[in-house]
């Protein structure tokens, strides 16, 4: 990990290095190594010590981040909202067992309500709010790999139920938007209708009324 995260640096510190005649100045950028579970090995701190011809030594140190030491409260007041998709893991036992999911369950209902709340607020963007349903969702349907558990927990994050007037005003605004590029492209190319409507069910998952309505409401724009 330690060696992957020095190549990763020198690749982002590259982009800001400076060149002067003779001399080069590559300022590292900080890191910090995520673990979503914690052994009696998992380390507190990643260090990378560099050693040159000379003799010189530099190390360079990063707190680790255990993740199974936050709360589902702390992940919200500290608005850490890339940790929410990993914070499904720590339940990947039970989750997998289907003994009991009650505890996950309620601790993905407390995270959806925040997350709507503070979407609410206008302190988590549209894009934001439905990338994170969607990455938790992808968490939980890799541990329950089709259990009887799965339904459940997806409905809770992410399920129409819970689709607010913005996540659908920006679904929307999407999909008008990839039917407008169809349209254009096809009337550009000589297409007839029958084949841009082809390509509008294809393309997007389009049914044929919805199709026939955006040719008609875009393609004259066009001709």
């Amino acid at each position: 990990m330690a060696i992957r995260i020095a190549e990763y640096a020198f690749i982002v510190a590259r982009q800001f290095a400076a060149w002067d005649i003779g001399q080069a100045t590559i300022p590292m950028p900080r890191f910090s190594v995520i673990y979503i579970k914690r052994t009696e090995k998992t380390p507190k701190t990643t260090r990378i010590t560099f050693t040159f011809p000379d003799g010189q030594e530099v190390n360079y140190v990063s707190e680790n981040v255990i993740l199974e030491e936050f709360t589902k409260e702390r992940i919200v007041e500290k608005r850490l909202f890339p940790y929410i998709p990993f914070y499904i893991a720590r339940y990947e036992k039970d989750i997998t067992s289907e003994n009991n999911i009650e505890n996950v369950a309620g601790d993905l209902e407390y995270l959806r309500n925040e997350m709507v709340r503070l979407h609410k607020k206008g302190e988590l963007a549209d894009d934001e709010m439905i990338d994170l349903m969607g990455f938790v969702n992808t968490i939980i349907t890799h541990i329950t790999n089709g259990n009887k558990s799965e339904e459940r927990l997806v409905n809770i994050m992410g399920g129409t139920v819970i689709e607010t007037a913005s996540e659908k005003l920006v679904r929307k605004g999407r999909e008008a938007g990839k039917a407008e590029e169809i349209i254009e492209m096809g009337q550009e190319f000589g297409l007839d209708d029958a084949a841009i409507l082809k390509r509008l069910q294809e393309k997007i998952g389009l049914s044929l009324e919805t199709a026939a309505a955006y040719l008609e409401q875009y393609g004259k724009q066009f001709v």
